[in-house]
C-alpha cells in the first residue's frame, strides 16, 4: 500500500529523535483527524495506533521520521501516515505481530495493537536497514 497523498496539501515530515516528538506527533494526527472528519472514537484509535508506531521508532529504531497528511481514495477521505526509522529492521515479522511478543520491557501489543486500531496497515522491514510502517484511518 501505497499512501495517496492527494488532499489540500502535501504530507509533511516530523522527526521522532526525542520523547518530546511523540507529543508533536499525536497533536499533528488528531488536528488531521479533526481535519478529515473523523469520530471522535476514531480519532482516538489512530492517535494511539501513531503514539505507538512512533514510540517504537524512536525506542526500537533509535529515532525516525513520521510523513502525515490527508489522503483521499474510492470516494473516501483519511488520514494517512507512515513511520519510518533506518533502525535493525526486525528479523520475524510474523513474531513481532503476535500479541503478548515484545522484543523489550512492554506489553507486546504495539505492532498488532496498531494494527487492529487502524483500517489499513502495511508493514516493510530490512534486517540490519529498518522499519517503515503504513497506516491508514477512513473517516466512515
Amino acid at each position: 500500500m501505497t499512501a495517496p497523498w492527494t488532499v489540500d496539501e502535501e504530507p509533511r515530515v516530523h522527526p521522532v529523535a526525542r520523547s518530546g516528538d511523540l507529543v508533536h506527533v499525536r497533536q499533528v494526527i488528531r488536528v488531521l483527524a479533526q481535519r478529515c472528519g473523523l469520530s471522535l472514537v476514531d480519532q482516538t484509535k489512530l492517535i494511539t495506533a501513531a503514539s505507538e508506531l512512533a514510540r517504537n521508532a524512536l525506542i526500537y529504531g533509535g529515532g525516525g521520521t513520521v510523513r502525515a497528511g490527508l489522503v483521499e481514495a474510492n470516494g473516501r477521505r483519511g488520514v494517512a501516515a507512515v513511520f519510518e526509522d533506518s533502525g535493525p529492521g526486525i528479523s520475524d515479522v510474523g513474531q513481532a505481530m503476535t500479541d503478548g511478543w515484545t522484543s523489550g520491557s512492554g506489553l507486546g501489543l504495539g505492532l498488532s495493537g496498531a494494527r487492529r486500531l487502524v483500517d489499513d496497515f502495511e508493514l516493510s522491514t530490512v534486517p540490519g536497514e529498518g522499519t517503515a510502517v503504513t497506516i491508514v484511518k477512513w473517516a466512515r
